[in-house]
């Protein structure tokens, strides 16, 4: 690109959407104009170029303005998702300089007065289809149109957002930088953007289900399982298209993709009884088949490292049978779907009764538990650490009543947390920085638990001695942190909610 997107540190996620606002959409409209251009160019070689040429030529043609029309619409959609800007930002620090070198190239390969139009054309075609193996000039822009709708789910907050296919492409446009000699980017940024305000979006601006917000932005860290498993549906299963006619009124909430998108996963809302469902695909050899099932009528544990095994209760057998068996890249992406899948089934009104064993995933050792008064509510509040991937996260469930254990929200540590991560604000207080929960409830409202200047996000134990025993599980000595002030008068009456 002809001006370097800089990126800097900035104490909020608006006065960093303001910033990198100008920067990202001039450098959005300057790539599409580059892309307009070298597309129009391209046809004129079309144009002069025998018959035999027309078909690769206009494949790639038609991508490139594809690409164009994709950058424009996320440069036109962030000034309307203003604070979405900062979660893309660094994603398009991984595309356009690759894009930009993509687009002069082959101008360079058009205006080479030194080769007849058509060895320019065969020349640009081989030479920048070889720089990676598999990635032809075709398949090159391929990705890039990829990478940049996927770039627009996460501007606009969609809940078709694919975090999982978003890597994948990231990694291959490195691939390619690198082949290209083009300098690294800057590591992605995911700390900008906090899920509360995600959520706020979702319920104020599209009525739609918390469900739909989990998926939509990046994970704060990314522990991959060393072993993956093979993902796989059991059924019953029917062909796609078989399926007796389900109700009219249903919203589609998350859909998550599993082996390259050869099993994947829809949970939907009845909207006539508010009862979730899950639909599974599953592509064996050319042919789909599905099956549908309420959530109400699985359950739901872990088997092995990476995978969450959902089994259904055979009425004929009168055993539990398998339904599917699904395989994460990360922990972070399962926990988020096993509770997603235990908060749908808790609250379910079809939902009878289920197993204790559910509300716990295995493999995960619980490091503390103790009673918060969290926005107002009495919530239980556990760490966990995971065996396989020394990953460490907060979960807060219902501490009481019919929906006891229920999951209300889950946040996941990221690794080497600096000092200034915990603040001992008071007695039974303690403030979190950089903390990004994921929330499974309507009701709660996490922007109520922020405090400060930095957003940091509050806890407030029923208890002094539980914010002693939480403070000093992350504490790096025996001394107490340099940043805590127990005795802050200003925090005493953050929140009127106390033991």
């Amino acid at each position: 690109m002809d001006h370097i997107l800089r990126r800097a540190r900035t104490p909020t996620a608006r006065v960093a959407a303001q910033q990198l606002s100008p920067q990202l959409l001039n450098g959005c409209f300057l790539e599409a104009d580059r892309a307009d251009m070298v597309g129009l160019n391209l046809q004129g070689l079309r144009n002069a170029l025998p018959e035999k040429f027309h078909p690769h030529m206009s494949g790639i043609i038609e991508e490139i303005y594809n690409t164009s029309r994709l950058l424009r619409d996320i440069a036109e959609q962030a000034q309307i998702h203003l604070t979405q800007i900062p979660a893309v930002f660094d994603y398009l620090n991984v595309i356009l300089p690759c894009l930009c070198k993509t687009l002069r190239d082959i101008m360079a390969f058009y205006e080479d007065k030194s080769m007849n139009k058509e060895h320019r054309w065969r020349t640009m075609y081989h030479k920048l289809g070889n720089e990676v193996p598999g990635t032809t000039l075709p398949a090159r822009f391929i990705m890039y149109n990829q990478f940049l709708r996927l770039l627009q789910d996460l501007m606009t907050r969609s809940p078709n957002f694919d975090m999982n296919a978003m890597e994948s492409l990231r990694i291959r446009i490195l691939q390619l930088r690198e082949a290209r000699k083009i300098p690294p980017p800057n590591p992605i940024r995911t700390d900008l953007i906090r899920r509360d305000e995600a959520l706020d979006f979702w319920s104020q601006e599209t009525n739609s289900h918390w469900a739909e917000a989990i998926f939509t932005q990046p994970l704060p860290s990314r522990r991959e399982f060393r072993i993956q498993g093979r993902s796989d549906a059991f059924g019953p299963l029917q062909k796609l298209g078989h399926l007796p006619p389900l109700p009219r009124e249903v919203k589609i909430l998350v859909k998550r993709s599993f082996d390259n998108d050869r099993i994947s996963v829809i949970f939907f809302l009845q909207l006539r009884n508010q009862a979730p469902s899950l639909l599974i695909r599953s592509k064996v050899a050319s042919q789909n088949w599905v099956s549908v099932l309420g959530v109400h009528e699985l359950s739901i544990r872990r088997e092995g490292d990476s995978s969450l095994y959902l089994s259904r209760w055979s009425m004929e057998e009168q055993r539990p049978k398998p339904w599917a068996n699904l395989s994460f890249l990360t922990w972070e992406e399962m926990v988020l779907f096993y509770c997603t899948f235990l908060c749908l089934r808790v609250r379910s009104r079809l939902t009878f009764k289920i197993n204790p064993a559910e509300f716990h995933l295995k493999k995960e050792k619980r490091l503390f538990q103790a009673q918060i008064i969290d926005d107002g509510y009495q919530h239980v509040l556990m760490v966990f650490e995971d065996t396989i991937t020394g990953g460490l996260r907060l979960h807060a469930a219902v501490w009481e009543g019919k929906l006891r254990a229920c999951p209300v929200w889950t946040a996941f540590i990221p690794p080497n947390v600096s000092s200034s991560w915990l603040l001992r604000k008071s007695k039974k207080c303690v403030w979190l920085r950089d903390m990004q929960p994921y929330v499974f409830c309507e009701s709660y409202r996490p922007v109520n638990q922020r405090r400060g200047k930095f957003g940091a996000f509050e806890l407030r134990f029923a208890h002094s001695e539980a914010a002693t025993r939480f403070q000093e599980l992350f504490a790096t000595s025996p001394e107490t942190s340099a940043a805590s002030n127990p005795d802050s008068p200003d925090d005493h009456d953050a929140t009127t909610a106390d033991s």
